[in-house]
């Protein structure tokens, strides 16, 4: 997965940031280093994929403040902790915030490598389920009013009889329509039509 993947580094002890940049790198990962989390907001933050690797304490914002912003700018990117012992309780309350995971002082490359995987992992999903999810309003928005109608009636489980007699229209009318939404959205069948409906409630 690494290779065209982007990981922002952002640790405030200059060691510890070189040592991160060298074992992501080794992994094939694409890296950007940063000594605090005001850089990284500066330049990085707009970035739309990737990851962030974070230490929790820093001089200026902390790893949790950076989450905040992050998540202020609605910025879909996952956050990975670093944190010594006594930050345990505070990378806890970070991750109830929206952080992915967290490391805890000392820990093995692979330990970091499995967390940035993970949190690339769950941002791909994320980004597909929210692809599928427009993809599913943009068809919905072909459909008439009407259309829309005898859509609900159609995914409620209602037959064209039932859906018929619920809207005050004829099966023949319904079933018209049915072909139309067919057509308009792509669906093959019911259950394509539910699992649109599933998408588009999504957005709700």
């Amino acid at each position: 997965m690494a290779s065209k993947e982007l990981v922002h580094v952002v640790e405030d002890d200059d060691a510890m940031r070189e040592s991160l940049v060298a074992v992501l790198e080794d992994a094939g990962y694409k890296v950007r280093a940063y000594p605090n989390a005001e850089g990284f907001l500066a330049v990085g933050a707009g970035t739309r994929t990737g990851c962030v690797v974070s230490d929790v304490r820093m001089p200026g914002l902390d790893g949790l403040t950076l989450l905040r912003r992050l998540r202020a700018k609605q910025s879909a990117l996952p956050l990975v902790l670093i944190t010594g012992h006594g930050d345990v309780s505070l990378a806890v309350t970070a991750m109830k915030a929206g952080a992915v995971d967290f490391l805890e002082k000392p820990f093995e490359p692979e330990n970091l490598l499995a967390a940035v995987e993970a949190a690339l992992r769950a941002q791909a999903s994320e980004i597909g389920e929210m692809e599928a999810v427009q993809a599913a309003c943009r068809q919905l928005e072909r459909l008439t009013p009407r259309e829309l109608e005898v859509f609900e009636c159609l995914v409620a489980g209602k037959s064209n009889k039932e859906a018929a007699a619920t809207l005050g229209l004829s099966p023949r009318t319904v079933e018209f329509h049915r072909a139309h939404i067919m057509e308009k959205t792509g669906a093959e069948g019911l259950p394509g039509l539910v699992r649109l409906w599933i998408a588009a409630r999504a957005s709700a």
